[in-house]
Order: C-alpha cells, then structure tokens, then sequence
C-alpha cells in the first residue's frame, strides 16, 4: 500500500515557548522525511532577511487579511506580538486529501482552533525547554529581538507551558538529535493508525477468501 497515494494525511503540530527549540525540531524533521512539508501562513508580519514570498510564509498587509478572515478563509488564526498569521483551509484540505503530511509551527491559541476545526486529522507535540536557565540563554544567543521583545517572550513563557497537557505528546528539548527522532517516530506511528488508511478496507476484501 502506497502511504502517499492511498492514506489521508497528517496535520503535525508542533508548538512551544520562544527558544525551546521546536523551529529547529521542524527543520530538520523536513529534511529528515520527504512527505511532510511546513505548512505555509498567511501573515502581516514584515519579510525578514533571507525569506521567500508563498515559501516561508505568504505575506499580505492588514486590509488583505481582514478580507480573508471575513470570507472563513482560515481554519485557525492568532495574532502574536503585533501581528496576524492564519492557515489558509483551501491549502490545507488540499494537502491531506493528496495523502501529503502537513507541519505546523504554531502557538496553543492555534493549535486549539486547529483541532476544533479539523480533529483527529490533528496531531500534536508541545516542546518543554531543558529547564529556565536554557530558554533565557537560547533566546539571548538568537540576537534578533530587542530587549523588549525578549523581554515579552520570556514574560510569556510560563503561561504558553501551562498549556502542555492540552496535547497528544509532551517532549522536554535536552538534545535536538534525540528530540527530533522522538517527533520522527510519533508521525510514523501516527500514519499507521486505522482512521488514515483509507484504502485498508478494500485491501482487506482483495486477500479475503470468502
């Protein structure tokens, strides 16, 4: 049976508190598996340096996404330090039914509206950082927020982890080798589940002897 044609994909959720490592966990979970893809958001974020318009993320200003909310375009939307991102539903639909596995870099806030949109097709990981000392220096070592934006993620850090036991599978970051594997392992077992083997009953009448 071919995973990609035949099975139903997998929504993967990943979300953390700043620094705890769950952007580095995505990149090399994306070059580890081929049949998984970071899904793309809108947003009214500025571009940074060394970003790609409709390949990180596809950037509209403030009237063009209030157009999209208006319309129901987005299965999950949050603003997050001044601006708006949001999951295009087209997108997404589109990916799954092709038997794609889409990745999602997001909050709780989002990770809450994606499983009340789109249910079991949701899987999710929260990212706990090895303990407070870490988080403060990985997010010092990053060097691209001021100190009051630094300041603001670590202010809200402690409210984002109240919100572990809200997911499937809770991860603590102490080596990314290990952390990566771990998530590697939770979407292969997740694509073998029943609910997305779409073509598992006709399989099973072709060997039966009845």
């Amino acid at each position: 049976m071919n995973n990609k044609n035949q099975n139903k994909g997998v929504m993967l959720v990943l979300s953390s508190p700043s620094g705890a490592g769950k952007t580095s966990i995505c990149k090399s979970l994306l070059g580890l598996d081929r049949n998984i893809n970071l899904s793309i958001s809108v947003t009214t974020r500025p571009i940074r340096t060394g970003e790609k318009n409709g390949e990180d993320y596809i950037f509209v200003d403030n009237k063009t996404f209030s157009k999209m909310l208006k319309k129901g375009d987005f299965i999950e939307h949050a603003s997050v330090f001044g601006h708006d991102y949001g999951t295009p539903k087209n997108y997404v639909d589109e990916k799954l039914h092709k038997g794609e596995d889409l990745l999602f870099d997001i909050d709780w806030q989002g990770a809450q509206q994606l499983r009340s949109r789109m249910g079991e097709d949701v899987i999710s990981v929260f990212i706990l950082p090895p303990n407070k000392e870490e988080l403060e220096k990985r997010l010092r070592e990053r060097g691209q927020d001021t100190d009051t934006v630094m300041m603001k993620r670590m202010a809200s850090a402690s409210e984002e982890i109240t919100h572990w036991a809200e997911y499937d599978y809770v991860l603590v970051n102490k080596k990314l080798e290990d952390s990566v594997c771990n998530v590697h392992n939770i979407l292969k077992a997740e694509r073998l589940k029943r609910i997305r083997q779409t073509a598992l009953a006709e399989f099973v009448r072709s060997i039966s002897f009845d």
